[in-house]
């Protein structure tokens, strides 16, 4: 199994060209599994691993995450990237020791937002959003772990799409210290496009977590280093028990079973994955 320095190189050369994707598993069992598929590096999610502790997307506490992102860490070959919303803390002082203590897990990454789950107030003024990355960037620095750090926008996910402001805020990030640059909620072509103009040659994370029909090659070729999918895979499947569950209460017939993955292909990849680390 690869070393923590030798995920975190991997991980920072991944950033320097070209594009991969970065799928976001919510426990090991489905981390394995991507893992399983080549995926370059590995990216957790916020509302997939609060939707299956029971928990709304923001809910789940500093240290859950922490243990979560460890586990997730030491249960695979390939870089992780931690997502780290914002850092559960307002002030600087407090993203910075949250910081410290995540890259402690042995990630590759992780990421920090500018929202602050107030829905009067979504979005941190400018001056304490980059006082939040800059406290972050000094942290890693001190850590002296090789840690991807990524700054991300918020304001298209919380009813403030304004582009001008995201590739404004962005920049700032960009000068702040952040490695890599994220605003989830770019839908179109031209929106992708001058965020990617304008953070060069800073590397730019692109979220895809709906139906879409732009493609890894139309992204890629928009000059994305990444592209993430968030909670999208946690809510495929979701979406596929809520049905099932349905299916049973309010009608008491199986159908829906007929698409479940088969126990057997479960087995045999899982029992070849302990035997391969010699578990």
């Amino acid at each position: 199994m690869p070393s923590i320095a030798e995920k975190r190189r991997e991980f920072r050369r991944l950033h320097e060209g070209g594009c991969f994707i970065l799928p976001n598993p919510w426990d090991v069992g489905t981390a394995r599994y991507l893992q399983s598929l080549n995926f370059k590096a590995l990216a957790t999610t916020s509302a997939g691993f609060a939707f299956a502790q029971g928990y709304p997307d923001n809910g789940v506490t500093r240290q859950m995450v922490l243990n979560h992102v460890r586990e997730i860490v030491e249960a695979t070959d390939v870089p992780v990237n931690a997502d780290f919303e914002g850092g559960f803390a307002h002030e600087p002082v407090g993203v910075a020791e949250s910081v410290r203590l995540c890259t402690e897990t042995g990630v590759a990454g992780l990421s920090i937002e500018d929202s602050t789950g107030d829905a009067a107030k979504p979005l941190y003024d400018f001056d304490l959003a980059v006082a939040r990355i800059r406290a972050a960037r000094k942290a890693i620095d001190k850590s002296g772990a090789d840690v991807v750090f990524t700054a991300r926008h918020e304001g298209f996910l919380v009813g403030k799409p304004d582009l001008d402001e995201a590739i404004k805020r962005l920049k700032a990030f960009s000068d702040a210290g952040a490695d890599c640059l994220y605003a989830p909620g770019l839908r179109t072509r031209d929106q992708i496009a001058a965020v990617i103009e304008a953070v060069k040659p800073k590397p730019v994370n692109i979220i895809i977590a709906w139906k879409t029909e732009l493609t890894f090659k139309d992204i890629a070729a928009l000059g994305a280093r990444r592209i993430s999918i968030g909670s999208a895979l946690s809510r495929v499947a979701w979406g596929a028990f809520v049905r099932a569950s349905k299916e049973l209460a309010e009608r008491g017939t199986f159908d829906n079973f007929a698409d479940a993955a088969v126990s057997a292909d479960l087995n045999k990849l899982f029992k070849e994955d302990l035997k391969r680390r010699g578990l």
